[in-house]
């Protein structure tokens, strides 16, 4: 199984066919997910990338991170697992307070 990495500082031109273009000089790119804001489509600036083997990463790593792309300097490093989320969206906590009256106690 291969290793996922985190590229962070990502220039918002930047697209997916590039980002695979560039790690695939470090062996077999498994797939490449440009993160995309739901409802701009735009990039959010950050991109995960799978790489074929843990070596190729590490050595993805070692060669990439720091270096420019689209003018900015790239962060990579390896994933983190994606913590579970709780609940199910924001809603209103606690007392509101938002409704109408003198507020005099």
């Amino acid at each position: 199984m291969g290793k996922k990495l985190y590229v962070g500082n990502l220039s918002f031109s930047v697209d997916s066919d590039q980002l695979a273009g560039v790690f695939a000089e470090f062996g077999t790119v498994e797939s490449v997910n440009v993160i995309t804001d739901r409802e701009t489509g735009r990039s959010k600036g950050f991109a995960f990338v799978e790489m074929g083997a843990d070596g190729e990463a590490q050595a993805a790593i070692a060669k990439l991170n720091g270096t420019e792309l689209g003018g900015r300097a790239l962060n990579i490093s390896e994933a983190k697992p994606q913590e579970k989320r709780t609940g199910g969206g924001g809603g209103r906590g606690g007392f509101g307070g938002g409704g109408r009256g003198g507020g005099r106690y």
